[in-house]
């Protein structure tokens, strides 16, 4: 071999280097509108939240909502929980909606009877600046759970509630996490 055929095996190498580095910067920059982590502004990531407030007839969400949320934004580790004196931002959450909707029937006697159920949470989330009152957030959001009936229905409405507010819990953080994108 000649030093001349080795300078031109280089020189390929390089240029297919070249190559696919341009490429895959040419498919990253075109992905613009992926974004890795959160879109969330820095400066609103201290965040407070007070206890939900409750407008539905069922007082025990209240305490089961309210946990939920705080242990799925900690799990999530984008904000920093704060009390009311450090925070950059306060999430105000109501319950506005507590139901259940029939999901499969089975046969009971005469009359068709509901084995399985969907219940459903449905909260209003604002989200606001803790310095200035400034509205950054404001929306209905919901979540839900199925559960089969296992003895009576109101045992088992009370046993699907942590899911439900678990499933709401996800969709609160995911709103606040990730809908700051255009």
């Amino acid at each position: 071999m000649t030093g001349k055929h080795n300078d031109h095996g280089q020189w390929c190498s390089m240029a297919c280097v070249a190559g696919l580095a341009v490429t895959v910067a040419g498919l990253l920059l075109s992905a613009g509108c992926y974004t890795l982590g959160s879109g969330l502004p820095r400066e609103y990531r201290a965040l407070y939240i007070p206890t939900f407030g409750n407008q539905t007839d069922q007082p025990v969400l209240t305490s089961a909502a309210t946990a939920a949320c705080k242990r799925e934004f900690q799990n999530d580790g984008t904000v920093e929980l704060v009390n009311a004196n450090n925070a950059s931002s306060i999430l105000r959450v109501t319950l506005v909606k507590y139901e259940t909707k029939d999901l499969r029937y089975g046969e009971g006697g005469q009359a068709k009877t509901a084995q399985e159920y969907r219940l459903y949470l449905t909260a209003r989330v604002v989200m606001e600046n803790a310095t200035t009152g400034e509205v950054l957030l404001d929306q209905a959001i919901s979540g839900d759970t199925d559960f089969d009936v296992v003895g009576d229905l109101t045992a088992a409405k009370r046993n699907a509630l942590p899911d439900a507010a678990e499933d709401l819990a996800h969709e609160i953080v995911s709103a606040v996490v990730d809908g700051w994108y255009d």
